[in-house]
């Protein structure tokens, strides 16, 4: 969603590369970065602190002579935009016997599946969550609940009939320590909009219970109301932090920049995506990275431990570097690539200087575009033909080029690439093998080098 602010700002950026910062570079700089803030739709209020509190940093810093603007201006336009987003990453709380966790917001932010995928996310750490149905006027948000928790195996309680919100907490707390689930997750009504019935609802379950987080969800396409409801919500609630959901749309997307500045409470979490694990703890300084189009390797490290099984990783490694290595092992490779995400969102946590966001975008299509041809050619074949692919004749070519829809050349050329690197694998591996040989042995040239006096290599 930032991909815009992202292009703009990483374009300034470009431009002052090549020139030492005056005072007249830097008032440009900072009137093209303003412009980009609005555009991206972040509060004026914002914008003009921000902006302030950059030129004041370059003042006072004393960075206008002789130093590469480009490099000074990512910094100091970094540590701001990490202090804007909250600083550092505010893990949930956990306090509490059992621990309540209360989620609200407007209906339609998401509410309902950030709290399934809160609950799965708790469970991965260990937790033993319990959701609750505590939205009693809308029937399809309880059975929407019920299914998501048996989609990820997490209990959820109701009482079918009541509209006692009071009640449905309280039995719920009681059925969870009775149960042993040490976490309690509160899933309240939404409304279209904020109104006084609703928010007295919420009221009273806060001072009744005390939760030990309350979590607002925010639609980030809603623009700048977003702003108006995280406000009124922490005026009336004191929230202990924010999930901003629907993180990947293509809103512009500055208004949840403005969003941890206007309340002073943090993101804790964010929804990447629609499907039911996509909820990622929110590091500030991360975020600003990728704005900044300086990657976030931390993240896809991280991502990639998560969800690949590192022996099977060693496995396959194994496999590349062999002669037995088939197209059977290709593809799982290929799945375990898309358990990361898609190609855009890992393309967007690689650090790519001078890449526009319309090449990315055309890099990202093209590779996807590629990778579900590969996929129909392989799922086109028999189970024999993908672990021995040496036996695929003229007519089996011709029979999986029907299969999948594609030209014989197009099959004709995957396998011709396909083991060509596997020949390639398997050379590195060789050179892998003799370096490893070599290792603590001094090389022919080097037997009779004699030392050079007064310098250590």
């Amino acid at each position: 969603m930032f991909d815009s602010l992202s292009e703009k700002l990483q374009n300034i950026i470009q431009t002052t590369s090549s020139k030492k910062l005056d005072e007249d570079n830097m008032a440009d700089a900072l009137r093209e970065v303003r412009r980009a803030l609005l555009e991206a739709d972040v509060n004026l209020k914002v914008v003009r602190a921000f902006i302030s509190t950059i030129k004041d940093r370059a003042d006072g810093e004393q960075i206008l002579k002789g130093v590469n603007a480009s490099q000074q201006l990512v910094k100091i336009v970094y540590d701001e935009m990490t202090k804007l987003l909250g600083s550092e990453n505010k893990p949930l709380s956990t306090a509490g016997s059992p621990n309540l966790i209360m989620l609200f917001g407007l209906q339609g932010s998401g509410k309902t599946t950030s709290a399934a995928k809160l609950a799965l996310r708790l469970r991965k750490d260990g937790r033993n969550p319990l959701l609750v149905a505590a939205d009693v006027y809308r029937p399809a948000a309880i059975k929407q609940l019920q299914t998501l928790g048996k989609q990820i195996g997490v209990d959820v309680f109701t009482i079918d009939g009541s509209t006692d919100v009071r009640d449905i907490v309280a039995k719920a707390i009681d059925y969870a320590k009775e149960k042993g689930f040490n976490s309690v997750i509160i899933d309240t009504a939404g409304r279209l909009q904020i109104d006084t019935e609703m928010m007295a609802e919420l009221v009273l379950i806060e001072r009744f219970y005390n939760p030990a987080e309350k979590l607002l969800v925010i639609d980030s396409m809603t623009g700048q109301e977003a702003i108006n409801v995280a406000q009124t919500f922490n005026e009336q609630l004191d929230i202990t932090g924010i999930i901003l959901t629907k993180l990947d749309g293509d809103a512009r997307g500055g208004a949840a920049l403005s969003v941890v500045h206007s309340t002073g409470k943090p993101i804790k979490f964010t929804g990447m995506g629609e499907k039911i694990v996509e909820l990622d703890p929110f590091y500030p300084d991360r975020m600003a990275q990728r704005i900044l189009g300086m990657g976030d390797i931390i993240s896809l490290v991280e991502k990639a431990q998560e969800k690949i099984d590192l022996e099977q990783a060693k496995e396959m490694e194994k496999k590349m570097f062999s002669k037995e290595f088939s197209l059977e092992d290709f593809m799982s490779i290929q799945k375990q690539m898309k358990m990361l995400g898609s190609l855009d969102q890992i393309m967007g946590m690689l650090p790519i200087p001078g890449i526009s966001k319309k090449d990315k975008d055309q890099i990202a299509h093209l590779g996807e575009k590629h990778l579900k041809q590969v996929e129909s050619i392989i799922q086109s074949m028999t189970p024999q033909e993908r672990k021995k692919p040496d036996i695929l004749n003229g007519s089996r070519r011709k029979r999986i080029a029907k299969g999948c829809g594609l030209d014989v050349a197009v099959i004709n050329k995957f396998l011709k690439d396909f083991e060509n690197m596997k020949k390639m694998m398997q050379q590195f591996n060789k050179m892998k093998g003799n370096l490893g040989s070599l290792k603590g042995k001094r090389l022919p040239h080097q037997q009779f080098r004699p030392p050079i006096r007064g310098k250590r290599f």
